[in-house]
């Protein structure tokens, strides 16, 4: 009898047929992923997604009818549907989305682009799926140069800032400003002279005492209260 763990059931959702069936083909020829569906719409996928309950829902952005950051919001966002939601990995173009700000803010749990080779597709799927965020450096760098004005910080968010402060150590709120220049935990590890493991400590430290999901929301508040260096 097998003990290896049931596959990830990913649903893949984009408009683009040709699209979809190429990562259909990556995905299925991997051992411990499932493709349960796909979806051609942000409607489709919402209703697949609650039928045929994924772990991981693959979305694209840009779709008609319902966009991904509504999809994404329905299915990860505040008002979602009680029980475990699934994760959603967005995939996106940067000279094609221009609201990757807000898929992030609708409870997207990672990012990559779409010309990502299939390899690093397959790994982001197990990322989100073992309840770490994916956010790939390029697209927290590029979120630093072209959305700075959705990013800066309201005066109104002075006391939060204050509050992040208080509520971390010196090293957590150095390790949450290296998140938020979108380094991984190794690179983070090179930066601050400890081992990956420790950085992983200090991540679970930081999301359990500000009470966030993963650290594409502590990213998110890192901008917000203008702790992150790109931020005025």
């Amino acid at each position: 009898m097998s003990d290896a763990p049931p596959p990830i059931r990913v649903l893949v959702c984009d408009d683009q047929e040709l699209v979809r069936t190429g990562y259909v083909t990556i995905f299925s020829a991997q051992p411990d992923l499932e493709v349960v569906g796909e979806a051609e719409n942000g409607h489709a996928a919402v209703e697949a997604a609650r039928r045929l309950r994924p772990d991981v829902v693959v979305m694209d952005i840009r779709m008609p009818l319902l966009d991904g950051i509504q999809a994404t919001r329905q299915l990860a966002g505040p008002g979602a549907d009680a029980g475990q939601p699934p994760k959603v990995l967005v995939v996106t173009t940067f000279n094609v989305d221009a609201h990757v700000y807000d898929a992030l803010r609708a409870g997207a749990s990672g990012f990559l682009l779409k010309d990502a080779p299939p390899a690093e597709l397959v790994n982001g799927i197990r990322t989100v799926a073992r309840g770490e965020a994916l956010l790939a450096p390029a697209v927290t760098r590029h979120l630093i140069g072209h959305y700075a004005e959705h990013l800066r910080p309201a005066e109104s968010s002075r006391p939060a800032r204050e509050d992040v402060v208080r509520a971390l150590t010196p090293r957590e709120l150095e390790v949450l400003r290296q998140l938020a220049e979108g380094l991984s935990n190794a690179e983070i590890a090179a930066e601050l002279y400890i081992t990956p493991e420790t950085v992983k400590t200090y991540v679970s430290r930081i999301l359990a005492k500000l009470a966030l999901r993963d650290r594409v929301q502590a990213v998110v508040l890192a901008y917000r209260v203008g702790l992150a260096s790109g931020t005025p």
